[in-house]
């Protein structure tokens, strides 16, 4: 597994360690019933605390992208690639609709919002 984490973002550690979690489940690259590193191994390995990664993967096992064993460890347990798939467009929606309140609280009109949204496009294609 290849993790990055960026220390100086203003995402929190533990959701940066769910997301690369959850798109390497998403792509196949971690597959249903493999064992992700122990706690205290990707701790180590990303010289984070290993609470971090225990919230990390708490949030992940309520998400239903993996599955805790006590004495065993943490497995993947996505196997409807579709649910996860949807999970993570849930989750770009709700922050769209963060963006476009926070758009509404300061007077934008619909049109503003479509510009920086057609910008916005065409600086990530």
């Amino acid at each position: 597994m290849h993790i990055i984490l960026n220390n100086s973002s203003m995402i929190p550690i533990y959701e940066q360690l769910m997301e690369q979690i959850k798109s390497e489940i998403i792509s196949g690259k971690l597959e249903d019933n493999e064992a992700l590193p122990s706690v205290r191994a990707l701790s180590g390995e990303l010289k984070i605390s290993a609470l971090t990664v225990k919230k990390a993967y708490d949030k992940l096992e309520e998400e239903g992208f993996v599955t805790t064993i006590h004495g065993k460890g943490t497995f993947v347990s996505a196997a409807d690639k579709q649910l996860a798939l949807e999970a993570r467009k849930k989750a770009v929606e709700d922050d769209f609709a963060k963006a476009v309140e926070k758009a509404k609280s300061v007077k934008m009109t619909r049109e503003e919002i479509y510009g920086i949204m057609e910008i916005l496009l065409e600086v990530y294609e």
